[in-house]
């Protein structure tokens, strides 16, 4: 047990490395110089601020340095702080409000995911090579065809402009009016959970007909079980492993997804504060939530690993 936990916490470490390290070495490359944008006066106070700018930021420095420098600083709770001409605000004073926002939508779009994709795939599976099969598959081929950000701007067109049923802007935290806050969601949480409700229903759907033909099921069916049990039941659980693996994985995907939706539809979270900072050239910030993203990416599919001995027997067994 020991040795897995230290084998995953020098995971979480190499991925921290290598991820804001390249983050580092990556906004290097983009020309101009940072200080120009943030302090964009080319006066003599205003000279001053952006060497004071360069000195704060380590830009002066090495490349290994600057990064050893920041995390040095990140490991200890010190995110930095937000640069303009005129004032200098912590990071970590809009990362607080920022979580809450982008954890909702992942959670919300994961769970919208699940619920469509499960009942889809095993009603595909059921009627594998027929006619519900093939229009299911057809669809999810469609689904995945899409860009979320693509799904958004359509769905904020037709659902905000045209009908005017939700918000094509902002966010409503659920604290301040909740029936406001899941109208500011749906356009947001169904951009993001498309693409994965196609990819979940082929997985899983592929995964359930292999599994209906093992000999469990035939004895199963052989008993009287009905069609429905042995489907939820028996067919579902062992072939879960591969979409639970997908799932964690996608986490990534979803992130990604929520970082150019947010930017897009004007909310307030993690995403918005990544664009901001790129178009900012707010180096340290954008290095305090790239490397937040990475580590929450790694602790989720620590979690995946950890259901893996829940759901599977097998599993149990051999790590026993």
């Amino acid at each position: 047990m020991a040795l897995t936990i230290g084998r995953k916490l020098l995971q979480l470490a190499v991925v921290f490395v290598v991820v804001t390290f390249f983050t580092v070495f990556l906004m290097s490359l983009v020309p101009g110089k940072p200080e120009v944008l943030v302090i964009p006066f080319d006066n003599t106070p205003g000279q001053s601020q952006r060497q004071q700018f360069r000195e704060d930021n380590n830009l002066d420095r090495p490349l290994p340095v600057r990064w050893a420098l920041w995390a040095e600083n990140f490991v200890t709770g010190d995110f930095g702080n937000y640069y303009s001409a005129t004032d200098t605000e912590p990071v970590s004073s809009r990362i607080g409000p920022a979580i809450p926002v982008s954890a909702a939508l992942i959670l919300y779009s994961q769970a919208l995911a699940l619920l469509v994709s499960v009942p889809m795939a095993i009603w595909a599976a059921y009627r594998a090579g027929g006619r519900v099969d093939k229009v299911i598959n057809g669809m999810a081929f469609g689904m995945i065809s899409l860009p979320n950000f693509a799904i958004a701007l359509i769905l904020s067109y037709w659902l905000g402009v045209k009908l005017g049923w939700v918000p094509t802007q902002g966010y409503t935290r659920p604290t301040e009016n909740l029936t406001e806050h899941f109208k500011s969601v749906v356009i947001p949480v169904i951009a993001l959970s498309m693409g994965q409700i196609a990819v979940y229903m082929r997985l899983l759907r592929s995964d359930l007909v292999a599994t209906l033909q093992e000999d469990f099921i035939l004895m199963a069916k052989a008993k009287g079980i009905s069609n429905g049990r042995v489907l939820w039941r028996h067919a579902l659980r062992p072939s879960s492993l591969t979409l639970l693996t997908v799932a964690g994985l996608n986490m990534g995907t979803l992130i990604g997804g929520t970082v150019v939706v947010e930017f897009l539809l004007g909310i307030p979270g993690i995403g918005t504060l990544i664009g901001e900072s790129i178009l900012a050239r707010q180096y340290v910030a954008l290095q305090s939530l790239v490397a937040i993203i990475a580590i929450t990416f790694v602790l989720i599919n620590f979690a995946v690993d950890a259901l893996y001995t829940v759901l599977d027997p097998r599993i149990r067994e051999r790590n026993a």
